[in-house]
């Protein structure tokens, strides 16, 4: 089987510190591989934030999220601190990938990678919309 492959760009703009709870383990005491991406949900709300946006108002639009893939790299385990890298590339005209990176503070070990696809989405007409200028600005200069 094919494994997947994540490449990241040199820099992910966004960083934050997210500290890991008991209720983030799974039974073998390290980080559950599927509450990883809820720690990835949280990044994703902080860094719209930080842009002035919701997930529900960039611009007059909403994201919806239309995959995800993740390559897990090492173990991480309860009172760890991760800080966590987010970017966006890879823009179309619905939507783009949300590239993410997260390392264990005090060593700076990898613990996971991925990316999130997003695609803009008018919840008043329940379709899709083009990517928001101002947001797309903030990724391309």
């Amino acid at each position: 089987m094919a494994r997947i492959k994540i490449e990241l760009p040199e820099q992910l703009h966004f960083s934050t510190e997210i500290e890991l709870y008991l209720s983030h383990m799974n039974y073998a005491g390290h980080l559950d591989n599927a509450l990883l991406l809820t720690l990835v949900s949280e990044t994703r709300v902080r860094l719209f934030q930080s842009l002035g946006y919701s997930e529900r108002d960039v611009d007059g639009v909403g994201i919806i999220i239309s995959d995800a893939a993740v390559q897990y790299r090492s173990e991480a385990f309860h009172g760890e601190v991760m800080v966590v890298r987010m970017g966006a590339a890879d823009f179309s005209n619905k939507g783009c990938d949300l590239l993410w990176r997260m390392d264990e503070r005090s060593s700076q070990r990898e613990v996971a990678r991925g990316k999130t696809g997003i695609v803009f989405f008018d919840y008043a007409t329940r379709k899709t919309a083009p990517v928001p200028e101002s947001f797309l600005a903030k990724f391309t200069g």
